[in-house]
């Protein structure tokens, strides 16, 4: 064993695919890049999130308590690193990139057309925004591509965010017998 650079634990650590995390404000939609998130429950689902003050889209979230988490294949991954690597605040990322915003059932957060799944949701506690920035959130409505209907197949291949520009795409899937209810 050699001593690892503290600053590069999150690399080993990632929770799950890069998502894209889209908030609408003032009639105003915007898209930003995320990997950090956990599932927290069941049901509901909620899912905890990080988004950092600095962020174009964390005065949206906080102001009106919705967003869409988009599940994006792996072969957006181009699309997705591009929409981290710009701001809200110089204009639409959704066009700048070629996303295409679609409606929510629920929330005024656009849905992202290109993505497999598509998750409404609603902030449900921000006890721990002001040390963390961890938003936790509680799915109200789930939406998937019409190719992918069924949860317990495999779903497309996703991205991971491996840090420093690099990514790991899903591996091999090993089925394993569950005695969970």
């Amino acid at each position: 064993m050699h001593k690892l650079p503290l600053e590069d634990v999150y690399r080993l650590i990632e929770p799950g695919p890069v998502v894209l995390l889209t908030t609408a404000q003032d009639g105003r939609a915007n898209v930003m890049t995320m990997s950090w998130h956990m599932m927290m429950e069941f049901t509901p689902p909620r899912i905890a999130c990080i988004v950092s003050e600095n962020d174009f889209s964390f005065r949206a979230l906080r102001a009106t308590g919705e967003c869409v988490i988009a599940v994006p294949a792996a072969e957006l991954a181009e699309k997705v690193v591009a929409v981290g690597n710009c701001s809200g605040r110089d204009g639409d990322k959704f066009a700048c990139v070629g996303l295409t915003p679609a409606p929510a059932g629920t929330v005024a957060a656009p849905l992202v057309k290109e993505c497999f799944a598509n998750l409404e949701c609603r902030v449900v506690d921000t006890a721990l925004v002001p040390a963390y920035n961890l938003f936790v959130l509680e799915v109200v409505a789930a939406w998937t591509d019409r190719k992918w209907t069924d949860p317990a197949q495999d779903a497309p291949k996703t991205i991971h965010h491996r840090g420093y520009g690099r990514f790991a795409v899903d591996g091999e899937i090993v089925t394993l017998e569950s005695r969970m209810p």
